[in-house]
């Protein structure tokens, strides 16, 4: 994967609020197939990079390249066409509609049919629908309320939406947020192998240490707007600058970290906040 060109490139990107740099000179690289989860304590500007990839906010400097292609400060829909989709840490669904029918959205929405009358549209796409349901385990609520869902199911639910756009590059912000420990384990298992098997490129925000650590492939650490580490979860682990900066100057974790790839173990960590 590392010999690959990278599927997201970011390059010196550089953004300031009032004279106030929140990020500064900021590079790295995701490839297809690769979970890389973006962390750092607050005010460490990982929101604001966050936001400059997927086209929320304009950097001041710097490039972010997709799959070679310039898409520094293109609008975010203009990104999302290019093949980035998004989940967003509070989930973005329609609790009126139904689980298919807000998957159906999700597709007429990618083929620009979006504007046409509901009715006619409600045959349209539900075996592509229900297809990409079955992929996130929700096949069988498919005709429930959106609205009386359990939150970590409305999570799959927005997963699926995301995958509707047949996404080469998904943008994760606090996909775990609001979830339980067993749920956020099982959601992110399941993102992981989602980006397997589909050459998907996952960039991920996350305060929950067992989820950072338990699934991401690398991690990349922001602390006052400065990248200070990046690497496989044993390097960052390991990182004395890591253990100085963002968890509050300990010689050592304050719990044991779970192995990485090997999803919730006892003695997690407590969550760290950002």
């Amino acid at each position: 994967m590392s010999g690959d060109a990278p599927l997201l490139a970011v390059e010196h990107l550089f953004k300031s609020f009032g004279g106030l740099a929140a990020v500064k000179n900021v590079s790295f690289a995701l490839h297809a197939g690769e979970m890389l989860a973006l962390i750092g304590p607050n005010g460490a500007g990982k929101t604001t990079c966050f936001n400059m990839v997927g086209g929320q906010l304009v950097p001041d400097a710097g490039a972010v390249r997709l799959a070679g292609a310039p898409i520094t400060g293109l609008r975010p829909d203009a990104i999302w066409r290019l093949g980035v989709g998004r989940t967003f840490q509070i989930a973005e669904t329609f609790a009126s509609l139904t689980v298919l029918e807000n998957v159906q959205m999700a597709l007429l929405s990618h083929a620009r049919r979006v504007l046409r009358a509901w009715r006619p549209a409600r045959p349209q796409f539900r075996d592509d629908a229900l297809a990409l349901l079955d992929g996130v385990g929700m096949a069988a609520q498919a005709e429930r309320a959106t609205s009386v869902l359990a939150y970590g199911d409305v999570k799959r639910v927005e997963l699926a939406m995301a995958l509707a756009h047949a996404p080469r590059l998904l943008l994760m912000d606090e996909p775990t947020a609001g979830m339980a420990p067993a749920e956020r384990n099982e959601l992110m298992s399941l993102v992981r192998t989602l980006s397997r098997e589909r050459g998907i490129g996952v960039l991920f925000t996350e305060h929950s240490m067992d989820v950072v650590f338990g699934h991401a492939d690398r991690i990349i650490v922001l602390a006052r707007g400065e990248l200070i580490a990046e690497g496989p979860p044993d390097a960052v682990r390991a990182d004395a600058r890591v253990r100085e900066v963002y968890f509050g100057g300990g010689t050592t974790f304050a719990a044991p970290l779970p192995a990485a790839g090997g999803g919730a173990h006892a003695g997690a960590p407590r969550s760290a906040h950002a």
